[in-house]
């Protein structure tokens, strides 16, 4: 808890004048004022983050939690929890979605072990393991909010080596069979939202799986009684390893002041936690994609954050987060490179 906590009490407001500076900058670019959109508006949060008018967001990494569900238990999923090991160690052998995607945008990606049902014991799988998996919220608590904690305080400690290592800008990624049922719970939970208006098909649940998987969140709620107001027992109650870890993530790329990628509905929903632990996180982050996921769009709506893709993806994984690199080093590098119209000696009318 004391690393939460120093976390917690350390996290400092983005840079409000040099993100005047990128402004005035961004404005005197060789362009049409606003031309460049969004990406303008990127560049100059960067800057705040940073504190520096020439950001740098070179080397980069996507940091996958891994972990079980024992929600599954209850039939919530259409594939068997198996299935967790064998998409983590797809991530480790560089064949799975978000490893093709980080090669080819040139991001280094690690994977973190913090509950697999059984540990699997593969290069390229950092061992963090807290426990086999949840337990199945439908009958009882996920974990112990200490449990919570500690899957947190790992997804700080992962960001915290990163930037050590020289990474300047980080996304988040998961792995777990039955994970939108735990991130669907949490969001109710958190808002007070009726769970049909957050819970998804998943991996591929047919109507009456659907309709099967809105009543044990239901049922999880009301059994555990989770309190809106308490992030850590939303989450310990209802969620899952990986939203933990993931929510660790955001807040400790804001204390450490770098640039942290949403990916889809289950990152979103451990965006909204952070958010929610330390409102002041929420400055440093950044949304890549509108997740195709029922739960995606209210998740980003209360963080208040826009989307830049939609493009009907809901692998999850870190895959959307990991495209959203080239948009924010494009932002990056034409705040940088592009000249002004005095560098360029060229007058105004």
């Amino acid at each position: 808890m004391e690393l939460l906590k120093k976390v917690m009490e350390g996290i400092k407001p983005v840079d409000r004048e040099m993100m005047r500076e990128a402004r005035k900058r961004a404005d005197n670019l060789t362009k049409p004022p606003g031309s460049l959109g969004d990406l303008e508006e990127i560049a100059v949060r960067l800057c705040g983050i940073t504190g520096s008018i020439t950001p740098d967001v070179g080397k980069k990494t996507v940091l996958v939690m891994a972990a079980d569900n024992g929600v599954c238990n209850e039939g919530v999923a259409a594939y068997p929890q198996q299935v967790t090991a064998l998409m983590a160690m797809g991530m480790a052998e560089g064949t799975a979605g978000v490893a093709v995607f980080a090669r080819l945008v040139g991001a280094d990606l690690k994977v973190f072990d913090l509950g697999m049902k059984e540990p699997v014991g593969k290069i390229g799988i950092i061992n963090k393991r807290i426990r086999p998996g949840t337990a199945n919220m439908a009958q009882g608590p996920a974990m112990t909010k200490g449990e919570a904690v500690q899957a947190i305080e790992i997804g700080i400690q992962a960001v915290f080596d990163a930037v050590d290592s020289g990474y300047r800008m980080v996304a988040t990624g998961e792995v777990g069979i039955g994970n939108t049922t735990s991130a669907s719970a949490v969001l109710a939970a958190l808002e007070g939202i009726d769970p049909q208006e957050t819970t998804g098909r998943g991996a591929g649940l047919d109507d009456a799986g659907l309709l099967g998987k809105i009543e044990v969140i239901r049922k999880a709620i009301a059994g555990n009684k989770p309190d809106p107001a308490d992030v850590l027992d939303v989450i310990s109650k209802v969620g899952g390893l990986d939203i933990a870890g993931m929510t660790g993530i955001y807040l400790g790329a804001a204390y450490r002041r770098i640039p942290v990628v949403i990916d889809g509905f289950i990152s979103s929903v451990a965006a909204l936690s952070a958010a929610k632990l330390n409102p002041l996180s929420l400055e440093y982050m950044f949304p890549s994609h509108l997740s195709a996921e029922k739960g995606g769009g209210p998740a980003l709506d209360r963080l208040g954050l826009k989307p830049c893709l939609d493009l009907g993806m809901r692998l999850g994984e870190g895959s959307g987060a990991v495209l959203m690199f080239y948009i924010i080093e494009a932002a990056a590098a034409a705040l940088v490179q592009m000249k002004t119209f005095e560098e360029a000696g060229i007058k105004k009318v």
